[in-house]
């Protein structure tokens, strides 16, 4: 999953990629209770007019809307609630905030909610920390601004506290996969000595590049199912691959990622679909897609297609609140080498350009984070046979290809 801020090391705080991994049940110890139940929500997050997104300011509206949307299970110890955003990137005091508020929402604790973003990039990008400090230097946010992204927490945490009225038995968890095809490639292009030779980006329009073999991706699209009996209550997606035909359109969208989910929602219409980007900070659809926007809806099409057999392939299991569990320890990984604390303060305290101030503040968020010890949550939540690792950032599909090979059962 690509971050709001590509190429830097304080990507590894935005939102988190979602990695699908089926593996044996292993208790947690959770509560008796009632039994297992789902709330599912979903708000509109697509930014106003007049908005700067990560990229571009908002010139207008499109068919479909970006969307907040998730679910709460309940009934297996405190609830554990799983949200994923149409945005670019949720990083530092955003991710905080948005948990706490689903927390308060839920009647649980933030370490119990994982926020991720999908990561189009006609889409808005959220760092509340960042914001802070541009405005202590008296620069206006710009991208930055979160004055907006703080009402859609707000209309989140409501439509969460709403849906848990309605949460609905879960008997049922449904596992399924299928390959997705023509959709993912690496963006690296290896020569014989297997250095790096070419770059596909999410566009690609040089035909030599586009030939080259697909290289290491992870082909499948994942779905977990969650069932009341008979009746699918949410359809939680994982797939690994940048989410960009094209952008910079003024114009906030879902992209093709987003499209396949509309499409499989209209076909399984009482299950909410949710879509949640695996570990593909080195994926893209560059192969398949030379910019033609076209090829959004033919990208779409095929995810959808990837979703509809892993969906026709899903077997379901019985599920019981002590085959549900959430773990989470805290990593704390190194300041990169190029982000020097003290010389990050000087440049910050003494640029004069507001973009530059903007550019500084990210880094510095980081470097303050690193100095003071903040680590970073990493999640698995396992649902009977299933397992989901929650890891934060734009990883390289090599640590998603690895974790399922630890755990092949």
């Amino acid at each position: 999953m690509k971050t709001i801020f590509p190429c830097s090391i304080a990507c590894v705080v935005v939102s988190m990629a979602a990695l699908f991994i089926v593996a044996v049940v292993f208790s947690a110890g959770a509560e008796e209770s009632a039994g297992l139940r789902a709330a599912v929500f979903d708000v509109n997050a697509t930014p106003p007019v007049g908005t700067i997104m990560a990229y571009d300011e908002v010139i207008g509206q499109y068919d479909l809307t970006l969307r907040a949307r998730g679910v709460a299970l309940l009934g297996a110890g405190d609830p554990i609630v799983l949200c994923a955003v149409d945005w670019v990137g949720i990083a530092n005091g955003s991710n905080e905030a948005f948990r706490a508020a689903l927390a308060e929402a839920a009647h649980t604790s933030p370490d119990r909610v994982a926020v991720h973003t999908v990561h189009q990039h006609d889409a808005p990008r959220s760092d509340f920390s960042a914001e802070a400090l541009i405005k202590e230097r008296g620069v206006e946010p710009g991208t930055y601004e979160g004055g907006y992204q703080r009402e859609i927490i707000a209309a989140l945490a409501a439509a969460l506290a709403k849906s848990l009225e309605k949460a609905q038995p879960v008997t049922h968890v449904g596992l399924g996969a299928a390959p997705v095809v023509e959709v993912a490639s690496n963006r690296r292009v290896l020569g014989p000595d297997g250095m790096v030779r070419g770059v596909r980006y999410s566009a690609t329009r040089d035909a030599a590049l586009r030939a080259e073999p697909e290289g290491t991706i992870d082909p499948l699209v994942s779905l977990i199912s969650l069932w009341n009996s008979e009746n699918p209550v949410a359809v939680l997606s994982y797939y690994a691959c940048h989410p960009q035909s094209y952008y910079r359109t003024g114009i906030a969208n879902p992209d093709f990622p987003g499209i396949a989910r509309f499409l499989r929602q209209l076909a399984v219409p009482d299950a909410l679909h949710i879509h949640f980007d695996g570990a593909s900070g080195n994926v893209t659809a560059g192969k398949y897609n030379d910019g033609a926007h076209a090829n959004r809806l033919l990208l779409a099409e095929r995810l959808a297609d990837g979703m509809k057999r892993a969906w026709d392939a899903t077997e379901r299991f019985p599920i019981a609140p002590e085959e549900v569990s959430w773990n989470v320890v805290q990593a704390h990984l190194p300041l990169a080498d190029y982000l020097d604390p003290a010389q990050l303060e000087a440049q910050f305290n003494a640029a004069q350009d507001p973009g530059e101030v903007r550019k500084l503040a990210h880094n510095l968020v980081w470097a303050r984070r690193c100095r003071d010890g903040q680590g970073i949550g990493i999640a698995c939540l396992g649902l009977g046979r299933a397992r989901v690792l929650f890891m934060p950032g734009e990883l390289f599909v090599e640590y998603q290809l690895a974790a399922k090979a630890m755990r092949p059962d």
